[in-house]
């Protein structure tokens, strides 16, 4: 299996779902073994995708480099891993990318429009060789050897909207296009006044995201077990920070951004992954791993939603 670009630019334009401000993306072909890196249109220097560049994942997954920030990239991440899409250049004309529908689905459409190119540079793969664990109590996720990718998926919410759901797949690239992508974001109403006030959800919607009241979803679901399957979507958007397809099974309840970044990291120092630092980061605190029963255990951190 060869990497793979896209054959011509395109372009979205849109509302950031955090922000609320307007932004525009380009996304363009780029070299073998370059991976996804996004620029910032007054900036010159680029910020790759990569577990290095992570400078948030509270609500959303924000990477950043010497101040230039640029939030919410899980879902065209997730696009391009589910098209099998390893090098692509986004420039980002504002400070976070275009909401859509609140799924991975626009930026599938306009992945697709694009057309893929194969490329010389064989694609590598991340296999794991034993489990590995973060998180605690009723929130963890963990990735153990598998052949495949396959993901399985323990959602619990005392909602009665959500209530429990659970999943199992290994996303095929036609499974993801027609069961995943479409999946959007969901937010409470009840918590909608506290997150504006702390700068968040200024660009959501009814139509960038389910919308849950009291007793239920004010905008219909395209799923039965959306909710669910939106967590799947991120989850394959986070573990493409990696660089590379992982093989592997992962299982999780609860999960969110913060805990699929303690993934994506206990299985990058597990595995030597590491790379050099792309400036101004998170600050993560030691993972202080320690063999458990054959697994590696990270020491838990904060998982949201």
């Amino acid at each position: 299996m060869h990497q793979r670009t896209i054959r011509k630019p395109v372009t979205m334009d849109g509302v950031g779902l955090h922000s609320g401000r307007p932004v525009r993306i380009t996304m363009s072909p780029a070299p073998p073994n370059s991976g996804i890196t996004f620029r910032v249109a007054s900036h010159d220097e680029p910020i790759p995708a990569a577990p290095e560049s992570v400078v948030n994942c509270h609500y959303a997954t924000t990477i950043g480099r010497n101040g230039t920030r640029i939030q919410t990239v899980e879902h065209l991440m997730a696009a391009a891993a589910g098209l099998g899409i390893d090098n692509l250049d986004v420039e980002v004309d504002g400070p976070e990318i275009p909401a859509g529908d609140g799924s991975a689905k626009p930026f599938v459409t306009l992945l697709a429009t694009a057309g893929r190119a194969e490329q010389s540079a064989p694609r590598r793969s991340v296999k794991i060789p034993y489990p590995i664990r973060v998180g605690s109590g009723g929130r963890w996720i963990q990735i153990v050897p598998s052949e495949t990718l396959r993901i399985s998926y323990t959602l619990d919410n005392d909602h009665p909207a959500i209530g429990t759901q659970a999943l199992t797949c290994a996303p095929s690239e036609r499974m993801f296009i027609e069961e995943f992508a479409p999946a959007r974001t969901y937010g409470f109403l009840k918590d909608l006044g506290l997150m504006r006030k702390n700068g968040l959800a200024r660009g959501a919607s009814l139509e960038n995201a389910i919308g849950v009241g009291k007793r239920g979803v004010l905008n219909g679901l395209r799923y039965r077990d959306e909710f669910v399957r939106h967590k799947i979507l991120d989850l394959i958007g986070d573990l493409a920070l990696l660089g590379r397809p992982v093989v592997g099974h992962v299982i999780a309840r609860n999960a969110g951004h913060a805990l699929n970044f303690e993934l994506v990291l206990a299985v990058q120092r597990a595995l030597g992954l590491e790379r050099r630092p792309a400036g101004a980061g998170l600050a993560v605190v030691p993972l202080h791993a320690v063999r458990r029963n054959g697994a590696l255990v990270p020491a838990p951190g904060l998982a949201a939603f």
